[in-house]
């Protein structure tokens, strides 16, 4: 059995051939499985400390005074390590740091077999939520006590390295086969284990009852799913009775039940919406619970008539929660069974068919590729769906992806692959389930084609539901870059050896004597020089349309709406013309493709061949995808389309984002989606504004007579549970003191901190905002006096964020745009909430300024009827972060005064519940919130 060392080092920074220094360091030996010698030693780094490390290790300089020099421990150290695989946790940084150091003081370098358990993990747990040792500490349930000390992270690492080998060893072979393949590839040596483990197998027996075995890929067997055979017994009063009276069906399987009178309400109001083929909006404040609302009278209407029901949600993290927690504890408690299923777009899901192709190709594929392949091949020993939100992919690894997914699947019925195919697996579960699950990008998708993705449904519930009227916009409109085309164009390839149109030509040598493969390379450069030229000319027309200064959006990017009659004519013809260059160019590359196609499909009909058709037909696809978008978004003129450009003010001259969106969407959804349907059930927390849902109707195109509108009050006291303050004498934004009004946020905000200790979401409108902010409340405080976390700022996804704010104690976290919803922080991780300013968006956003212009054309304000809505139903998104329980107590402080000298103020206090409203000074604020709390 081989012998491995953990070692884990603590420095001053990151970079020794900056200066920096090791100032602890732990090693485990671990010898037939089991931890045989520990060691740790501080080692003295003749520097000063620097205070972030003190913070985050908890050592200080006082540790390490009298600890040795690293010289005076570096033979132990040596020695320890002879013979044995070196272990770390993101190795190249353990190994480069120690090696630097040991080179210093020997002049030598140690050479020794390597093993990465951040590499292992990715590979053998590809559905880990993240690699982080404290995330995998976590994942395996390993205690660590001491993070951030050496020893203690070594041991931990330790820990995981054997979880990592023990999964190893019980991979099919045929798995472990293909990881030796590409085992050159990876940071980790791991030959020479992997072998060892091939050669046990291939002379045992073993149990492949659970892998389905398919040209020398080894999947997890998958069950197909049975019909539904009871359904319930009684009418739906006495089921709803039933289900939430003490100790009924809810009680028994629920920790600390509550009777919900609003679930029951919610319950009552979709069963009726059913019954008499209704739409109905229903707002459902917090605490409502409205998913078991919802899923109770859908299931027992879809079971007793035995017609799915669908669920659209617009968050994945929605889609999870109700998959992975309520639907099985429903399946636990209702007195009937039902199935549930998943469905999501086709490019979600592995193509195994595509994958083995990849798998075997002779390609050059660089790090992230290796490692993505391993990763699946280990998945797929694990996953019941192949769907890509369960595995976390590197960078590199999702343009991969886009090779290997469902998207341009298509499949013989009469195949193997058929039967192994995951995206129609989830399609059959879908057609033999009884609740259907799926994203409002998915339902856009399925309303505006028509063509049924989502098995035919009559009743259907729309969760976050306010995002609908965006979300079917977008999938009715376009965006076109020139990024996309670039990525084709290289996704193609040419000439080169591994490119996809050399390896198909390769495979036809007959058809590469027949087509010129040079004149398909001039193709591809004539499109890529075209493009670039007419997406750099786009963007220096915009630049001098705006030379003024250029104010940018939330991701950094300045916008500009284009409206055909009132361009430049003559720079306007220029970009014609050179689109239709670009489309003449593009025309070429499908005929290329065509004649390829038409004499593939002539010379054979094996799965090879249907495979490069296959290819081919979706890349003709794609790039008649890019004419039809150029041809609408720079020669058609559409009255209901707007139509504009972002641009990447600090980014490359030809990075150029195109966009087109209705106008108005109203009158489609109604044709394409509510006439079709019996029952649209549209459900949210924010669907009404001063307790009318005329603005949510009016959006949508549905019509008032016809549709139910039921409003479900939050059961927290929020006269007890809220205090909303704000301040009377900030100096206002309104005439341009923009630097003044900020100062005067950031005291604030410092000051309420002190009072709550942190613990405080802070909602910006505008990116530009938070950045300033962020920097002036980093120079107001004392060092690290409050941990500061802000959105673009810190790195890490919106999750991370939230995680990050939660495991800091005295933590105030700066979010925009999406931190204004979906953000749940319970209890008293989050005691206050300060909303910036009121959240109306700019008047100068393209799709917001169109909208505008059609509302005044027809004669009607767009303040009343566009803007002032949107804001509040924003407002009342943001205030909702703050108490997610009935337990929760905060303060909520608005920093904008409009909301108490503004006409218009007294819509968005009258659309969140009562609660106690204070406008003083900002000293008297904080007094009493002070008192208060």
């Amino acid at each position: 059995m081989a012998k491995f060392v953990v070692v884990d080092l603590e420095t001053t920074g990151h970079s020794p051939k900056k200066g920096d220094k090791i100032i602890e360091i732990g090693m485990v030996t671990i010898e037939d499985g089991v931890i045989t010698d520990q060691y740790k030693s501080f080692i003295h780094p003749e520097q000063p400390i620097p205070s972030f490390i003190s913070q985050l290790t908890g050592i200080q300089d006082k540790d390490v005074q009298g600890a040795p020099l690293f010289d005076e421990i570096v033979d132990d150290v040596m020695s320890r390590l002879e013979g044995a695989y070196f272990v770390a946790h993101h190795v190249e940084f353990d190994l480069g740091f120690l090696n630097y150091a040991i080179q210093e003081v020997t002049g030598k370098q140690l050479t020794m077999p390597v093993l990465d358990t951040v590499e292992l993990a990715r590979i053998l747990m590809p559905q880990a939520p993240g690699y982080k040792l404290g995330q995998l500490a976590e994942y395996f349930k390993v205690s660590h006590k001491d993070p951030h000390r050496a020893l203690a992270d070594a041991f931990v690492t330790g820990e995981i390295l054997l979880k990592l080998l023990h999964k190893a060893k019980g991979l099919p072979y045929e798995t472990l086969s293909h990881l030796l393949q590409l085992e050159g590839k990876l940071k980790s040596d791991v030959s020479e284990l992997l072998q060892g483990v091939v050669n046990e197998k291939a002379f045992s027996v073993h149990d492949d009852s659970e892998m389905d075995l398919y040209r020398g890929i080894a999947v997890r067997k998958q069950e197909d799913p049975n019909e539904n055979n009871d359904e319930p017994q009684e009418g739906f009063a006495p089921f709803l009775e039933h289900t939430f009276k003490e100790n009924g069906y809810l009680h028994k399987y629920m920790e600390r039940y509550e009777d919900r009178e609003g679930q029951r309400e919610m319950a009552t109001t979709i069963y009726d919406a059913f019954q008499s083929h209704s739409h109905a909006l229903i707002e459902a404040e917090t605490g409502t619970g409205k998913s078991l609302g919802y899923l109770i009278p859908s299931l027992y209407e879809a079971v007793m008539t035995g017609e799915r029901i669908v669920v659209s949600t617009h968050t994945t993290q929605l889609q999870s929660q109700l998959i992975e927690k309520e639907l099985p504890f429903l399946q636990k408690s209702m007195p009937f069974s039902f199935k549930a299923a998943l469905l999501k777009g086709k490019q979600h899901y592995l193509s195994l068919k595509k994958f083995e192709h990849e798998l075997f190709s002779p390609t050059a594929d660089n790090y992230d590729v290796v490692l993505t392949k391993a990763m699946i091949l280990v998945w797929l020993t694990e996953t019941t769906t192949g769907d890509r939100d369960e595995i976390q992919l590197p960078s590199s690894g999702q343009i991969f992806w886009r090779k290997v997914s469902a998207e341009a699947e298509n499949v013989d019925p009469k195949s193997s692959w058929y039967r192994l195919s995951f995206y129609q697996r989830a399609k059959k579960r879908a057609q033999k389930a009884n609740i259907i699950v799926t994203n409002h990008s998915l339902l856009c998708t399925d309303i505006i084609r028509s063509n049924g993705l989502i098995s035919s449904y009559k009743k259907i519930i729309v969760d976050e539901a306010h995002h609908l009227e965006a979300s079917a916009a977008k999938h009715f409109g376009l965006r076109l870059d020139y990024i996309t085309i670039q990525y084709l164009i290289n996704e193609m390839g040419g000439n080169q050896k591994g490119d996809w149109m050399y390896n198909m030509l390769s495979s036809y040598p007959e058809l590469s004597m027949r087509l010129d493969l040079s004149k398909w390379d001039q193709y591809m450069q004539n499109i890529r020089e075209e493009a670039d030229e007419l997406f750099r000319y786009i963007f220096s027309y915009v630049i001098q349309k705006h030379n003024a200064e250029i104010s940018l959006n939330d991701v950094g990017r300045f916008q500009y709406r284009y409206q055909k009659e009132q361009e430049d004519p003559s720079a306007w013809r220029t970009i014609e013309e050179m689109t239709h260059r670009v489309s003449f160019y593009l025309r070429d590359a499908i005929q290329f493709l065509h004649h390829c196609k038409q004499y593939i499909t002539m010379a054979e009909t094996s799965n090879e061949a249907m495979r490069w058709t296959e290819d081919i037909s979706m890349y003709m696809e794609r790039l008649e995808t890019i004419i039809d978008g150029l041809r609408i978004l720079l020669i058609e003129d559409q009255a209901n389309l707007v139509k504009w450009i972002e641009l990447e003010a600090y980014g490359a001259k030809n990075a150029v984002f195109l966009y087109s969106e209705p106008i108005e969407i109203a009158s489609m959804l109604a044709e394409h989606f509510f006439n079709k349907k019996e029952s649209v059930i549209l459900t949210s927390a924010t669907l009404t504004m001063k307790d009318s849902f005329s603005f949510m109707l009016k959006r949508l195109g549905l019509s008032k007579e016809e549709t139910i509108q039921y409003k479900i009050p939050s059961p927290f006291k929020y006269e007890e549970q809220v205090q909303l303050l704000i301040p009377n004498d900030f100096p206002s934004v309104k005439y341009g003191d923009q630097e003044s009004f900020i100062h005067a946020t950031c005291e604030a905000i410092y000051s309420l901190a002190t009072v709550t200790e942190g613990r405080m979401l802070v909602l910006f409108t505008s990116y530009d905002m938070l950045k300033k902010t962020y920097y002036v409340m980093k120079e107001l405080m004392e060092q690290e006096e409050f941990m500061l976390i802000a959105q673009g700022i810190s790195s890490g996804s919106r999750t991370r964020l939230k995680k990050n704010f939660q495991a800091f104690d005295r933590s105030i976290l700066f979010g925009t745009s999406s931190f204004w919803e979906g953000v749940d922080i319970p209890g008293e991780d989050l005691t206050s909430l300060v909303i910036v300013r009121l959240p109306f968006q700019p008047p100068d956003h393209p799709v917001y300024e169109a909208k505008s212009q059609a509302l005044k054309e027809s004669g009607k304000n767009a303040f009343m009827e566009l803007s002032l809505p949107n804001a509040v139903l924003r407002f009342k998104q943001g205030f909702g972060r703050l108490i997610r329980s009935s337990s929760d107590r905060g303060i909520v402080l608005v920093c904008d005064d409009r909301i108490m000298k503004a006409k218009y103020g007294k819509y968005f206090l009258d659309s969140i519940p009562d609660l106690p409203v204070h406008f003083e000074s900002t000293t008297t604020l904080m007094k009493k919130a002070q008192d208060w709390l």
